[in-house]
């Protein structure tokens, strides 16, 4: 990489760009209302199998626009954080953070819940430093035909889905966590230790993501989003059209609008699944283009948002607090939908406040500062 290393050190207040911290603070909303739903219906992906009235919109809205569509926006901001720590970092200063959210995502997982991404994040965040970071634009250059080829095979995968598709009278189901119906809080500890290897091994492919957020922020796509209007446009309208189109048939089954064969159902959540990463390239980019139209001001409506995405972390936490506190069995027992909706926008509400309290007296969030404490000692 031939960036100037910078004073060494966190990125300033000064220095941050709007988008990235607009697109965390808003997408937090969006990872709210996946985990609260998986925790209700203690299963995933956390829809009414049997819905009725307006809770088949509910389930529509969200295997359409949030279902495996809000974590890939985080793996292409955590890409594209990478980048900008490493301009004003040596790596074993990046090797170090990442290892400690590794020790944050064992943590968090152990305490409070098995779907946990920052173990994940950790892993790749330290084979990313190693192998990606400091590489040349021409070697980056590999992941465009990567997400090239990606793209052939979602559409392949759409046309065998599609192809193959044969009526029944199947429906989506959750699967069951066991961590998320056990009956004591000891006892959900000891599922978590054994269901947090095996969910942070299935993402760590996500790293094809984030390689994606380290190319965007070698080309300053968010610091500088006028100069690159027209790539965000068209990742905006590309990313999430194929986001879109490929969860519309699984989303109707959601919805209980239409019904097939066991098999069908499998596919048609296979090809939802695939092309929700497409969510992440065009969720940021949609945000770019917002960013752009406010020319780099906060509006004082967005301020809580904003403030939020720069203290995402203690956000990303203190959901699981709530959810746990909401949720268990052991404890307030809620469920069903509107309860995990409901709870997903109030805690939501409550910590965009929080964090424009702590905005407002020049202090971080706990665990940025906790993170930051030892990261750069």
């Amino acid at each position: 990489m031939t960036e100037t290393v910078l004073e060494p050190g966190p990125v300033k207040r000064s220095e941050r760009a709007l988008a990235p911290d607009l697109t965390r603070g808003a997408m937090l909303l969006f990872i709210a209302l996946a985990n609260a739903a998986n925790f209700a219906f203690a299963g995933q992906p956390g829809l009414d199998p049997h819905p009725s009235g307006l809770a088949r919109v509910v389930n529509f809205v969200m295997a359409t626009f949030v279902d495996s569509r809000a974590y890939p926006v985080f793996a292409v901001m955590f890409g594209y954080g990478l980048v900008q720590l490493a301009r004003r970092n040596a790596d074993r200063v990046l090797l170090r953070r990442n290892a400690l959210l590794l020790g944050f995502g064992a943590v968090h997982a152990t305490l409070l819940y098995f779907g946990d991404f920052l173990g994940a994040y950790g892993i790749v965040g330290i084979v990313a430093t190693l192998l990606l970071v400091r590489r040349g634009d021409r070697f980056h250059r590999a992941i465009l035909w990567l997400w090239g080829f990606q793209t052939v095979y979602a559409l392949v995968l759409s046309v065998i889905a599609l192809a193959g598709a044969h009526g029944g009278t199947a429906g989506i189901t959750n699967t069951p966590n066991a961590s998320l119906a056990a009956p004591t809080y000891l006892r959900s500890m000891a599922d978590r230790l054994a269901e947090w290897p095996v969910h942070t091994s299935t993402v760590l492919p996500f790293i094809v993501i984030v390689w994606l957020g380290i190319w965007a922020a070698r080309k300053r796509v968010l610091e500088d989003p006028a100069a690159h209007r027209t790539l965000l446009r068209r990742t905006a309208v590309v990313s999430l059209g194929i986001s879109t189109l490929g969860a519309l048939p699984y989303a109707l089954m959601c919805a209980d609008v239409l019904h097939a064969a066991p098999g069908t159902v499998e596919a048609m959540a296979r090809m939802h699944a695939i092309t929700g990463e497409y969510g992440g390239p065009g969720y940021v980019a949609l945000f770019g283009l917002v960013a752009l139209r406010l020319a780099g001001r906060t509006p004082r409506a967005l301020e809580p948002v904003v403030a939020l995405g720069q203290r995402s972390l203690s956000g990303y936490l203190l959901q699981s607090l709530c959810w746990v506190a909401l949720f268990s069995p052991f404890a307030l027992h809620l469920g069903g939908t509107w309860a995990a909706a409901g709870c997903a926008v109030a805690v939501w509400a409550v910590s965009c406040l929080g964090a424009k309290a702590l905005a407002d007296r020049g202090h971080r969030g706990p665990a940025e500062t906790l993170l930051r404490k030892f990261a750069y000692r």
